[in-house]
């Protein structure tokens, strides 16, 4: 009733509420003194009140009380005084009255509204859910308490190699991924758990794998709930050993071959002596001699190993900006920790270069690592990391704030004194930007140090800067 009479306009309302009004008043003019109509009033209240703010309903209450008063029952001042006040009164209570319906109509309707919406938008956001945990390649499984699998997606069932038209709902996960029964055991009091973590997993045929997992713990009227999502490593790390076997191989071939040089050298020193003695003394008979320089020449043919300028294995296109990155991930957080900043300045399009990305990372890597043991000491602690093109090479310049270099021409030579471990650092670095095509040279500053790698571009292959 209320709707029908909203949906009719606030204009034709107060017309009725006035027709009201006046049909009140004729009949109670044509009842006379003798009886009182003051309650038929009340209908064109409750009709005005419900398009009428409060102000205007206590006008109309009052307009209505002044009406009745002409012909109310005859009496004293006092009571037709009274009997104005207590019309207006209640005549305009009535009025609120029916405000108060509607006002809490109102607040209903807009209640039932959000319930609506709220609904909706949840149904939305669980299909969406629902989309994305059948959609993800990765596996998503709610356990409960007991370790029974409550909801799981397809992914978990190809990636535990389940048979065909079999679930893992119901299905105890620990004889899949036993970590997950041992976080299950753990105090139940705990919620909110949020970890990442790397197991050995089991699929159905009894296949190892390496899982990677993030999982979170929380309580529901039931017990304890594990949110689980899982992806197969093993492809990943069986990458990651072979380029460290990779890498390992040519270190410990580099390593060789810088002791091999030293070697080399030695050798030549002692063949030398040897035919300074031969000719000083006169020993050229002598076998002892001869036996001495069969073994130097035999310790020169061992040591005969040279470093190849150039190898192309695993060499391809690399972007430059990617390993620059990657790069900065590494180095900020200890630069933070000394309060020293590095400072990037980089083109709007970076180059691709013919590298090996690993390889040339570890290359960055030395040289900024220098920098940061060089700067140690210093009150201003910076290095400065730029890119730059000229025709078919890019030059990365790596230059920092300490005290530079006392001996340049020493810096590229193998197992050098005074060096932080091995002193292969930048002769290995060398080394591999060599392998790349490239060159890394140092460039004397009047102030701290200054290297730069020299890599060759690949055709005009580029990459947009990051606009971040």
């Amino acid at each position: 009733m209320i709707a029908r009479l909203l949906k009719a306009g606030k204009t034709k309302i107060i017309l009725w509420t006035a027709a009201l009004v006046v049909l009140a008043t004729l009949a109670d003019w044509a009842s006379g003194n003798n009886i009182s109509l003051a309650a038929i009033y009340i209908l064109p209240m409750m009709l005005g009140a419900v398009v009428l703010r409060p102000a205007e309903t206590a006008g109309l209450a009052l307009l209505c009380s002044y009406l009745r008063s002409f012909f109310d029952i005859p009496g004293s001042t006092a009571d037709l005084v009274l009997r104005f006040l207590f019309a207006a009164l209640a005549y305009f209570i009535s009025g609120l009255f029916v405000t108060a319906l509607l006002r809490n109509r109102q607040q209903a309707l807009g209640h039932l509204y959000h319930i609506e919406m709220e609904q909706s938008l949840r149904r939305e956001a669980e299909e969406q859910l629902r989309a994305l945990a059948e959609s993800s390649p990765a596996a998503i499984l709610t356990i409960d308490g007991n370790g029974d699998v409550l909801a799981a997606n397809d992914a978990a069932g190809k990636l535990l190699l389940l048979p065909d038209r079999q679930t893992l709902i119901g299905v105890r996960i620990g004889e899949y991924l036993p970590v997950l029964a041992d976080a299950l055991r753990l105090d139940t009091q705990i919620v909110g758990l949020r970890t990442a973590t790397q197991c050995q997993g089991y699929r159905h045929n009894g296949e190892i794998f390496l899982a990677h997992m993030w999982f979170s713990s929380y309580l529901v009227e039931g017990g304890k709930r594990l949110a689980v999502i899982v992806v197969d490593s093993s492809e990943e790390m069986r990458d990651r050993e072979e380029q460290g076997l990779r890498h390992l191989h040519a270190g410990n071939q580099m390593a060789a071959v810088a002791i091999a040089h030293e070697v080399r050298n030695m050798c030549e020193a002692m063949a030398m002596l040897c035919q300074d003695l031969r000719r000083r003394h006169d020993l050229a008979g002598d076998d002892a001699l001869r036996g001495l320089d069969r073994l130097v020449t035999g310790m020169e043919k061992v040591a005969s190993l040279e470093l190849q300028p150039k190898m192309n294995e695993g060499i391809e296109k690399v972007s430059l900006r990617e390993v620059l990155d990657h790069l900065r991930i590494v180095v900020e957080p200890a630069w933070r920790e000394i309060e020293g900043t590095v400072v990037w300045s980089l083109p709007e399009v970076v180059p691709m270069v013919l590298a090996e990305p690993h390889g040339l990372l570890q290359a960055f890597l030395n040289l900024a690592q220098n920098s940061h043991r060089a700067v140690q000491d210093s009150e201003d602690r910076k290095l400065e990391i730029g890119v730059s093109q000229q025709r078919s090479k890019v030059m990365v310049q790596f230059e920092d704030s300490g005290p530079g270099v006392q001996a340049p021409e020493n810096l590229f030579l193998p197992f050098q004194k005074g060096a932080i471990g091995t002193g292969l650092g930048l002769y290995v670095s060398r080394f591999l930007v060599r392998t790349y095509g490239g060159e890394l040279r140092f460039e004397p500053r009047r102030k701290g140090s200054c290297f730069v790698i020299e890599l060759e571009v690949t055709d005009t292959a580029k990459v947009a800067r990051d606009p971040s």
